[in-house]
């Protein structure tokens, strides 16, 4: 998964480059990090709803809409997959497990 993240976070990085008329990437960069902010919202809310549904399939097509919109905003934050990945570690080191930490240890509120 490492590898397919990392080349379509690369194949993102190339659509920069494009045109906005001819690239939906390019334009969805163009729209910004809030426009791109919410996409990554709805998606999350897509897979949810379908994972209610037990619709398997649907979780699947939407769980990789949600990995595209999601490292097209780590793209707009100079965010590389490698930096989740650490953090994945990190966390795996600390718990045995990279699970998501209580607020209060991440600092967020």
């Amino acid at each position: 998964m490492t590898d397919d993240l990392i080349r379509l976070y690369d194949a993102i990085l190339e659509r920069q480059r494009l045109n906005p008329a001819d690239s939906r990437t390019a334009r969805l960069l163009a729209a910004g990090p809030k426009k791109i902010a919410k996409k990554v919202g709805e998606e999350a809310v897509e897979v949810a709803l379908d994972a209610m549904n037990d619709d398997r399939q649907g979780v699947i097509n939407e769980s990789a809409d949600l990995l595209y919109n999601l490292s097209v905003l780590w793209t707009t934050l100079n965010i590389h997959p490698d930096d989740v990945f650490a953090e994945i570690r990190r966390r795996e080191a600390l718990y045995g497990i990279a699970e998501k930490l209580p607020k209060a240890a991440t600092g967020e509120r």
